[in-house]
C-alpha cells in the first residue's frame, strides 16, 4: 500500500519567513508548472487528499483538472504545525529563547507559546494516517513538509519524540513528490 505524498508548489513568502498555519499564496503558473510535474506520476483513480490552505488546496485542484479520474478531498489534519504567535514573522526576528525552551520540551512545549506542540501535531498527522492504513488501498495527499515528516515518523511507528534531533531534518523541496509504502 503506497501513500504519496506531494509538497505544495514554493510561495510566495520572503525567504525565512514563518508561516505553518498562515495561508500564504502561490503564484498559479507555479501551481500550475508542479500539477503538470506530479499529475502524471501519480496512480490512476487514486483519492487525492489536500490540506484546507489555499497553497494546497490550489494545487489539488489544479492535479484534479489534468487528472479527473482521482477524487478529491479536504483533511484539516494534514495542515501544517500551527507555529502560535510565530507565524508571520521572521525566524531571525523570533526571540533564541522562546526556540531554545520549544526544542529543549519539543514534545510539550506549544511552538510560539499559543500553537502546537509536537505531541500534539503527531496526534493530529497520525488520525490522519491511521484512516489511511485503515482504508486499506493506495493515496494521495498534497500537503507541507512538516506533514511529510511526520509522516515519516508515522511509518516508522513514532507517535511522539522527545527531542528535536528526533525529528526528520532532511530537506523537502517545494513540489518535491515523496512515497511512503507499508
Amino acid at each position: 500500500m503506497k501513500l504519496v505524498l506531494i509538497r505544495h508548489a514554493r510561495t510566495t513568502a520572503v525567504e525565512g519567513f514563518c508561516y505553518g498555519r498562515t495561508d500564504v499564496s502561490v503564484l498559479p503558473e507555479v501551481t500550475r508548472a508542479v500539477a503538470e510535474g506530479v499529475a502524471p506520476l501519480l496512480p490512476a483513480g487514486v483519492p487525492l487528499t489536500c490540506s484546507p490552505l489555499s497553497r494546497c488546496a490550489d494545487l489539488a485542484r489544479t492535479i484534479i483538472e489534468l487528472r479527473p479520474d482521482l477524487g478529491m478531498s479536504t483533511d484539516p489534519r494534514i495542515a501544517e504545525m500551527d507555529l502560535g504567535d510565530w507565524e508571520t514573522q521572521l525566524w531571525s526576528a523570533i526571540d533564541r529563547a522562546e526556540l531554545d525552551a520549544w526544542t529543549r520540551d519539543f514534545a510539550d512545549t506549544r511552538a510560539g507559546r499559543s500553537g502546537e506542540s509536537t505531541r500534539q501535531f503527531l496526534l493530529r498527522v497520525g488520525e490522519a494516517f491511521d484512516a489511511w492504513r485503515a482504508g486499506g488501498r493506495d493515496a494521495v495527499w498534497v500537503t507541507h513538509a512538516g506533514v511529510i515528516r511526520a509522516a515519516w515518523l508515522l511509518r516508522d511507528g513514532v507517535r511522539a519524540i522527545e527531542r528535536s534531533d528526533q525529528w526528520p531534518g532532511q530537506p523537502i523541496a517545494f513540489g518535491e513528490c515523496v512515497t511512503i509504502e507499508l
